[in-house]
């Protein structure tokens, strides 16, 4: 079971990495990735709201669509509401931790709310029969992959602007051409670990 659950979180963070493999949560990726401070923070937020929605998809697609049948008809509105409950939780605990933070994020911290990250870890959950301790571990998994990610492209942008780049590349352009980088060295994981 251990060796299962460290494949599931290795999987989620290496090889099916959710924004550069699978190319969920694009947005917040390239917006909150300019500081390594914001993208910790934000990292963190996601990883949270993540681990705690992979937690409540597994009750609600379990005890209350599944045994219903209402699954085909309000998963998604369902995980929805969920998503959007915790994203509320982690932004009013945000603000009263850290409300220099709470500024830094901006507009991306209720962006959680429409990460398709965070969508696409709770509709993973059913689709593969996890049960309880493995949605954890998908979740868990899924946010340090994309901590992960933001972490190593502001690493990269904070670096980029001591070094020279070309007029034509810079921002959004080089910004790009880096992300298609990282994802393309993220795909050398392939095969690393069972999926599924």
């Amino acid at each position: 079971m251990a060796k299962e659950l460290f494949f599931i979180i290795i999987g989620a963070v290496f090889v099916n990495n959710f924004v550069l493999s699978r190319f969920l949560g694009q947005c917040p990726f390239l917006g909150v990735s300019s500081k390594t401070e914001t993208a910790v923070g934000m990292g963190m937020a996601t990883t949270f709201v993540l681990t705690m929605t992979a937690v409540a998809a597994y009750f609600l697609q379990n005890y209350v669509l599944a045994p219903y049948g209402l699954e085909p008809f309000l998963q998604i509105v369902s995980f929805i509401l969920v998503i959007a409950s915790l994203v509320q939780l982690v932004e009013m605990v945000v603000l009263k931790i850290s409300p220099a933070l709470y500024n830094a994020f901006g507009i991306f911290l209720p962006l959680i709310t429409t990460n398709c990250i965070v969508m696409g870890a709770a509709l993973l959950i059913p689709m593969y029969k996890y049960n309880l301790i493995k949605s954890i571990a998908l979740g868990l998994g899924a946010g340090l992959g994309f901590t992960l990610a933001l972490v190593l492209m502001s690493g990269i942008r904070e670096e980029m602007e001591f070094h020279d780049v070309p007029e034509a590349l810079k921002g959004p352009a080089i910004v790009f051409i880096t992300a298609g980088l990282l994802s393309m060295i993220f795909l050398g994981f392939t095969g690393l670990v069972p999926l599924g």
